[in-house]
C-alpha cells in the first residue's frame, strides 16, 4: 500500500487531471480512461482512490473549489485595507491570462450544468456558494466598519458581486465580441466604486 504522503500526492494529480479533462471534453465525455491517462497512472489506480466516475467527479468539483479558495487564499488572508482586497480579490477571478482561472472556470461551468439533475451536486454547490458569501461579505463588513464602504446589508452585497462575477464570466469564456475581459473588469470597478463610503458633505 503507498504511503499516506504519496496516496495524497497521487489523488490530487488524479483529480487535477479530471479536471483538465472535464474543461477539454465536458463531463458527459469524460472518461475514466482519459483521466488516468493525463494522471500518468493506470485505470486501475484511479479506481482505487475512487470507486465510480460518479465518485471521481463529485471529488472533481470539491478539488476544484479547494484550489480556487487556495489560490486567493493570500488575498483574503492579507492585513491591506478592505477595498484592496476585495478589488484583488475580483481581478483574481477574471477569465484572462490565467490559466488556473480559465480552468477552473470550465469546471464550474460543467458542475452547474450537471447540478440541474444531480442533487448531491446541489448540495455542493449550496456549500461553495456558502463558502463564497462568508469570504466576501466578510471584507464588505471590515470595510464598513473602517468607514470604507457604504452601510448595508453585507451579505446581499456580497450575493450582488458574487453574481454578477459569474454572469459576466460566461460571457467571456464564450467568446462573446460585447463582454471580453477587459469590459468585464471595467463593470466590475464600476460595481466596486458604487460601494464605496460618500464622503461627508461640507
Amino acid at each position: 500500500m503507498p504511503r499516506p504522503s504519496v496516496e495524497a500526492e497521487r489523488r490530487e494529480q488524479i483529480l487535477l487531471a479530471a479536471c483538465q479533462v472535464m474543461a477539454e471534453v465536458g463531463l458527459r465525455a469524460l472518461r475514466v480512461g482519459d483521466v488516468a491517462k493525463r494522471a500518468g497512472t493506470s485505470h486501475g489506480t484511479v479506481h482505487y482512490y475512487f470507486a465510480t466516475k460518479r465518485d471521481l467527479v463529485h471529488a472533481a468539483f470539491a478539488f476544484n473549489f479547494q484550489r480556487s479558495l487556495d489560490r486567493r487564499r493570500p488575498i483574503l488572508d492579507a492585513a491591506g485595507d478592505p477595498r484592496s482586497r476585495l478589488r484583488a480579490f475580483v481581478d483574481s477571478y477574471l477569465p484572462g491570462g490565467d490559466p488556473d482561472t480559465a480552468l477552473a472556470w470550465r469546471v464550474w461551468i460543467e458542475l452547474w450544468n450537471e447540478a440541474l439533475r444531480e442533487p448531491d451536486l446541489q448540495e455542493l454547490n449550496e456549500r461553495v456558494y456558502g463558502e463564497w458569501r462568508r469570504v466576501v461579505a466578510g471584507i464588505v463588513r471590515d470595510g464598513q466598519d473602517r468607514g470604507q464602504f457604504r452601510d448595508g446589508d453585507a451579505v446581499e452585497t456580497a450575493n450582488l458581486l458574487i453574481s454578477m462575477i459569474d454572469g459576466l464570466a460566461i460571457q467571456v469564456l464564450l467568446g462573446s465580441r460585447n463582454m471580453t475581459a477587459e469590459r468585464m473588469r471595467a463593470s466590475c470597478d464600476t460595481f466596486l466604486r458604487g460601494l464605496e463610503a460618500r464622503p461627508p458633505a461640507a
